[in-house]
């Protein structure tokens, strides 16, 4: 466990850059987020600047001294772990997990086969090369499935199919994500998130996305998805369910705050899909919803995840 100092004067966070925005996949929504957190941030009487790295990121740290960073990039670019990387080399604590974390959480397909080697529960899985692989999806996995790119977030390159037909075409969207591409054993249980915040799990939340599957549209834009917070199971499950998602969390290397999705099988049981190191923070997002259940504001739950840049080095000095 990391153990992260608590901040009761704002001037002790120092000046603080909030990246958001960048040239992934996910710009838009990481327009939202950040400019959300940064908002936060000047009503709690932070130093917060504004940064997008697509105006050249490297000019903008150089030409003014900061103490730290907010990490408000989703996708590549941002929660792959190359710009944690970069900001390590330069000495400024930045939010969030480190460069190991986010390499591995990022790469859906490796996530799965560390999870299987960890002996953590995740849906049946093919990877996908090309079409020589399309007969082993049936014949492994059977139909529907689930077909995704590995390197993609915000379920951008998602295609459901429902038989040998529909491969090619499902194959081709997610590998023009350029990503590695694998399918995945349809779920037909419960959809639900668990909340990380300085290693806790936060209440759980079960996700209905009506007659559709959880997309884009449904994550970001759609009024019928439905998120069910108390999730309703009984409390001993939901503590359960909470100890295999930062198990998870853990497996990948990611700390301070985050996501873990799983759904459960036919007979209930649990199955972990993803980590997030850098969950959105829109008004349709799940981090901020656990965290009001949990009674933290969303102004102070950006506070407590500026909080996890604030660690101790090897020397023991706070950072």
């Amino acid at each position: 466990m990391t153990a992260y100092r608590t901040v009761t004067d704002a001037a002790d966070f120092g000046r603080v850059a909030v990246l958001f925005g960048g040239t992934s996949a996910e710009r838009e929504i990481s327009l939202l987020t950040g400019q959300a957190v940064l908002d936060a941030l000047l009503r709690r009487d932070v130093d917060a600047v504004a940064m997008d790295p697509a105006d050249g990121l490297q000019a903008q740290l150089g030409a003014d001294r900061f103490d730290r960073v907010w990490i408000a990039l989703h996708g590549r670019g941002g929660e792959d772990g190359t710009v944690q990387g970069w900001l390590s080399l330069l000495g400024i604590p930045y939010t969030g997990s480190g460069v190991l974390g986010c390499a591995l959480a990022m790469d859906k397909l490796r996530t799965k086969r560390l999870f299987a080697g960890c002996g953590l529960p995740t849906p049946d899985f093919v990877e996908l090369r090309g079409p020589e692989d399309f007969s082993t999806v049936e014949a492994e996995l059977g139909f529907p499935v689930m077909v995704k790119p590995a390197d993609e977030g915000s379920s951008i390159g998602l295609t459901r199919v429902d038989d040998t037909g529909g491969l090619p075409a499902a194959y081709a969207a997610a590998a023009a994500c350029n990503s590695a591409v694998f399918a995945e054993r349809w779920m037909t249980g419960g959809e639900y998130t668990a909340a990380i915040l300085h290693d806790d799990v936060l209440p759980l939340i079960r996700i209905d996305a009506g007659a559709g599957f959880y997309d884009y549209d449904a994550k970001y834009y759609s009024d019928e998805t439905r998120y069910i917070c108390p999730c309703g199971l009984p409390a001993e499950q939901e503590a359960e369910y909470g100890r295999l998602a930062l198990d998870a969390f853990r497996a990948v290397g990611a700390s301070g705050w985050g996501r873990v999705d799983f759904m459960l099988d036919a007979t209930g049981a649990p199955l972990l899909l993803e980590v997030n190191t850098v969950p959105g923070m829109t008004s349709h997002s799940l981090v901020p919803m656990a965290a009001a259940q949990a009674g933290t504001g969303f102004d102070a739950l950006v506070w407590r995840i500026l909080e996890t840049s604030c660690t101790e080095d090897a020397d023991g000095r706070p950072a």
